[in-house]
């Protein structure tokens, strides 16, 4: 590892990430990651905080002939959220009806991917929860502001947010949304999230599968990362 560098890589960033969280009051965690990334992260708090892991999957509502603008979100979950951006739902002005209808095809695309990871497995549910929500890092933030503000509509008791590094900008406006945030790093100049590893591989998805697996099977051994050319897929 570099002295640019952070972290070896994501295991290596929840085990530190797991350290910092284990002398907090948290009070029967659920540990929710963001895939794909923050799984092997995810999977590391888990297993420093004794706790249940699942996925919170999250899916973007892009403005009619404008996909990449942000209409909103569709929040996986026991209770799925949508979640809207009222400033670009009055600047797009959708058709009747679009709202609703892209939230079910993305719906429908987030069960899909509970499917292929968890194999049907249903969603975890926050009500009256401690919930810790991780990544392997924030850039802009706009995933997981989503994310907090659909755990919180959901009834979550506590919302513990925690991140190897992100932005200081970024984590003080996170604040405001979560009970409490851990953030191990906030370099400046902060870059991508990727300049902050040693190894930034794509998370597979059958490293996912792999470790959602282990996590529901605590007796087994802690599976190895995956291998060079299956992280680069």
């Amino acid at each position: 590892m570099s002295a640019d560098t952070l972290f070896e890589n994501r295991r290596d960033a929840g085990r530190r990430l797991g350290e910092a969280l284990r002398p907090l009051p948290l009070h029967d965690p659920l540990v929710l990651a963001l895939p794909r990334g923050g799984v092997p992260v995810a999977f590391e708090v888990a297993q420093a905080l004794d706790a249940p892991l699942d996925l919170l999957l999250v899916r973007k509502i892009g403005a009619p002939g404008a996909p990449e603008l942000g209409l909103g979100a569709v929040v996986d979950g026991h209770d799925p959220q949508t979640v809207l951006n009222d400033d670009v739902r009055a600047m797009v002005r959708p058709p009747p009806g679009y709202v609703e209808a892209e939230s079910r095809r993305q719906l429908a695309e987030i069960e899909r991917r509970r499917d292929a990871y968890l194999r049907g497995r249903p969603p975890a549910d926050v009500k009256g929860r401690t919930v810790v929500l991780v990544d392997d890092g924030i850039a802009t933030g706009g995933t997981v502001k989503v994310a907090l503000s659909a755990l919180r509509r959901a009834g979550a008791r506590r919302i513990v947010l925690a991140v190897p590094v992100a932005p200081d900008s970024v984590i003080a406006a996170l604040h405001e949304m979560a009970d409490a945030v851990v953030c191990l790093e906030t370099p400046h100049p902060f870059g991508a999230v990727g300049f902050h590893y040693a190894d930034f591989g794509q998370t597979g998805d059958e490293e996912v599968v792999r470790l959602l697996d282990a996590a529901r099977h605590p007796g087994d051994a802690c599976p190895p990362a995956a291998p060079a050319e299956e992280a680069g897929r």
